[in-house]
């Protein structure tokens, strides 16, 4: 185990010179921090058993070589140990932060099965690449030469901004359509700010910038541009939209006053950190200061908006779910971390209508698990008679997305999608029906996970880059 660090006390009392700045106490704090950081850093990466099957590495969408740069971070080749990480992952300071590890690395780490605590690669993961952005080991995008092709990407997501990545480092010619003002998806909008700080986000974005990606932003496609004008425009194009489309809830007053859409109640909330004027929260439509506030649903999204809701001071915070927890298909850390925070989980509970207007209870239906459905989970079903109203002031729809019609809205009938809405695309290279039009992330694989977008992004940009190559050579002769 490695040794802990002394921790350097500085004075506040009468010995303290009168003059010295917050900037110095900070810088103090900081430098305490980051020798104790680097101290557990290297104790968690030392207690990798750096076993012959590597279950953390086979367990991670990206098949980050996990074990060889706990290796060196535990040796102290913190810069080894980035430039490792990084062969195989964009943005590993953002996976660090908000992959949910127990599901993936850490909780098929073989300590963590023995029953001795897993490894914290995800914490480890951020740190050193944290600390590579302080030393200046992240290299900007310079391609040693420019291509002429250019490459649309619509979306500017995780998965979008993977493929941007890839494309400008090989020189090629990048163009990002995005609807919103800020570049980053779910990443700047959805994923609150105490899981991924936004300064984390815009790092990236800026190095891409920097790096001869352009963005337009504000720009909605099918509206303010179609989708035929960016493919005349560009060599090829990559689809990488996200889903936004949120489930609905039913029953009698579910559009009453007080309910809303997870995606709204989470935009509203990081636009505030932004520094935005944001007249729905002001109002108190989308703000849960003392509330009585009652969440539906049980993946990520509804964690981030319970724990939001605590944040911003609401009287109470109720989650209700359909399944018990065995069954919940959010990150029991984030449950956990949920319920240290005073948040309430009503396991087996449904909605089943809603009371006043503006909304003042919810009706809560209780409910049973019956016999497998076809993914082989429990399907819920009622208890007759077992009703029971809880006090409501705002109520958060975090049932899921969705994909919106693009073959309809993009007046793009050819481009093929499954039964769900999802483009259809190749596994691996992301390539539709259309010629030079391929898809990644959420709207293939439906909602799922930013390490996955990430993948099928960078998965996407190697297989553009080889369809891109005959086209070069014929250019050449």
């Amino acid at each position: 185990m490695a040794k802990q660090p002394m921790l350097k006390f500085v004075s506040i009392g009468r010995d303290m010179p009168e003059k010295r700045t917050a900037e110095a106490r900070r810088q103090d704090f900081h430098e305490i921090y980051a020798e104790f950081a680097d101290a557990k850093a290297k104790e968690q990466a030392g207690r990798c058993s750096q076993c012959g099957v590597p279950y953390c590495q086979t367990h991670c969408p990206l098949h980050n070589n996990i074990p060889d740069w706990l290796r060196l971070t535990a040796e102290g080749r913190l810069k080894e140990a980035y430039e490792l990480s990084q062969l195989t992952n964009t943005f590993p300071e953002i996976c660090g932060r908000i992959c949910p590890q127990d599901r993936l690395c850490e909780g098929n780490c073989v300590i963590e099965q023995a029953g001795h605590g897993t490894v914290t690669i995800g914490a480890v993961e951020k740190y050193i690449t944290d600390t590579a952005w302080e030393e200046g080991w992240v290299e900007p995008i310079s391609p040693t030469s420019e291509r002429v092709e250019s490459v649309g990407i619509i979306g500017s997501g995780p998965g979008g901004l993977a493929a941007a990545d890839v494309l400008r480092r090989a020189g090629v010619q990048v163009t990002i359509y995005d609807r919103a003002d800020r570049a980053g998806g779910l990443m700047t909008y959805g994923i609150p700010s105490f899981k991924l700080e936004k300064d984390v986000v815009m790092r990236r974005i800026e190095q891409l910038e920097q790096g001869g990606a352009e963005f337009v932003l504000n720009c909605d496609v099918g509206t303010d541009i179609s989708f035929d004008e960016i493919r005349n425009k560009h060599n090829a194009v990559l689809i990488a939209t996200g889903v936004y489309k949120s489930r609905d809830l039913d029953g009698p007053g579910a559009v009453a006053q007080g309910i809303v859409r997870a995606i709204d109640y989470l935009t509203a909330s990081n636009r505030v950190s932004f520094g935005d004027s944001v007249p729905e929260f002001d109002s108190g439509e989308l703000n849960a200061e003392g509330k009585q506030v009652v969440v539906v649903g049980g993946g990520d999204t509804a964690m981030d908006c319970v724990r939001t809701a605590v944040r911003q001071g609401a009287k109470s915070v109720i989650c209700l779910y359909r399944r018990d927890r065995d069954n919940m298909p959010g990150s029991q850390r984030e449950v956990a971390n949920a319920e240290e925070e005073g948040v309430v989980f009503e396991w087996l509970s449904a909605p089943v209508g809603f009371a006043g207007d503006p909304v003042n209870a919810v009706r809560v239906q209780k409910m049973r698990l019956g016999a497998p459905d076809a993914t082989g989970r429990q399907s819920p079903e009622p208890i007759e008679g077992a009703v029971e109203d809880a006090p409501a002031d705002l109520v958060i729809k975090a049932l899921g997305f969705e994909p919106e019609d693009l073959p309809t809205l993009w007046n793009q009938k050819e481009l093929e999608v499954t039964r769900w809405g999802t483009v259809k695309a190749e596994f691996t290279t992301g390539r539709t029906a259309l010629d030079g039009v391929y898809a990644v992330g959420d709207i293939v694989r439906g909602a799922s996970l930013v390490v996955w977008a990430i993948r099928d992004g960078r998965d996407a940009a190697a297989a553009i880059l080889d369809d891109l190559r005959p086209a070069q050579a014929i250019a050449a002769e």
